[in-house]
């Protein structure tokens, strides 16, 4: 038991005395770099989708249909 109790002591002092944590401004930057990201990610995806016709829409096939349809 002494193990276990010393190994939160440990923890607990290594998250509060040797991690060196962002600032408050930091994380906010490191956030707005993460949420611009994922949604040019998600636009990506979504242009990939439309272009190779993986919609529920049964005008547009893609531009592999485009093609076919087009002889």
């Amino acid at each position: 038991m002494s193990k276990f109790k010393n190994y939160f002591s440990e923890t607990i002092t290594e998250m509060t005395q040797n991690v060196s944590w962002p600032t408050w401004k930091e994380l906010q930057s490191n956030a707005l770099i993460v949420v611009v990201a994922s949604v040019i990610f998600a636009l990506l995806v979504f242009v990939m989708d439309t272009v190779f016709g993986i919609t529920s829409g049964e005008t547009w096939k893609g531009a592999l249909g485009f093609i076919y349809s087009m002889f």
